[in-house]
């Protein structure tokens, strides 16, 4: 999918809504249990119930990694699933890669040829050749992490050398690297006092938005100081959509939490 493609469908459902399937078998509804594959049953019903109000999923591959190949089976049906009945969704690895070059082409294959995802998320720390590899695919994007939603984001992220934040550092350098257009970036939504600066540095990039809902974030906030004139914005949630429920019509609760929030985005997007 094409930056392009993905402004398109963002204007045509009004909603810039990512959700997070981050399928924990310890949380979902117990009837599920029974079912053969009870992960991908829980992503099925999740997808089925809110794929009209959001333009992009995002499993943490973590979560599927966790139960093996059973859960890695459930991962690739789920991203079959919603490219076969929904190739208007933005998929999204959140796998986190990042390692010397040949290495990180294995990664790039394995998401990006193998599983079919639109994008991935990537590490900077070992730089350019760590992630250049991931950039050479075509209309395939590399979400890299800048600023993250987490309380350890401090230990380095905002440090500084030579008077700039270690952050800042990493936004500037990564745009002189080889396909860089094809670069979005994660940012926190509990980080939003920093989206002006952020902003300064990548006007124009699409920024994957994690931490509203569940952990505190304000979408009202990210949107100010956040928004492009291509909104820019992906606005991720994953807790507070697929765990609203946990009976019989757990997913129908799903889509209500997700209805709320693409209604809080209508809203932006009409008055921007």
């Amino acid at each position: 999918m094409t930056t392009q493609q993905l402004v398109a469908e963002i204007k045509r459902k009004k909603s810039f809504l990512c959700i997070g399937l981050d399928v924990d078998l310890n949380k979902i509804p117990e009837h599920l249990l029974e079912e053969e594959d009870p992960i991908f049953a829980f992503n099925k019903a999740i997808i089925d119930e809110t794929h009209h109000l959001c333009v992009a999923y995002k499993p943490n591959t973590a979560f599927y990694e966790a139960y093996g190949i059973k859960g890695w089976k459930a991962l690739e049906k789920t991203i079959n699933y919603i490219n076969e009945n929904h190739p208007e969704i933005f998929t999204i690895a959140d796998a986190k890669r990042g390692d010397i070059g040949n290495t990180s082409t294995m990664y790039a294959k394995a998401f990006f040829e193998d599983l079919s995802f639109d994008s991935v998320t990537v590490a900077p720390y070992m730089g350019k050749d760590s992630v250049e590899p991931f950039l050479a695919f075509d209309n395939k994007h590399t979400i890299l992490l800048a600023l993250t939603s987490n309380q350890g984001a401090f230990d380095f992220q905002t440090q500084k050398i030579d008077h700039q934040e270690v952050y800042k550092k990493v936004l500037e350098t990564s745009k002189t690297w080889q396909n860089s257009s094809n670069l979005m970036y994660v940012v926190g939504a509990t980080k939003a006092e920093y989206l002006g600066d952020i902003r300064q540095i990548i006007p124009d990039s699409f920024l994957l938005v994690p931490g509203v809902g569940a952990q505190g974030g304000n979408l009202q906030d990210v949107c100010k100081y956040g928004m492009n004139e291509n909104i820019g914005l992906l606005i991720n949630s994953s807790r507070g959509i697929i765990y609203a429920g946990n009976g019989k019509d757990f997913a129908k609760a799903s889509s209500e939490k997700a209805a709320a929030l693409q209604n809080q985005m209508e809203e932006i997007l009409n008055l921007s």
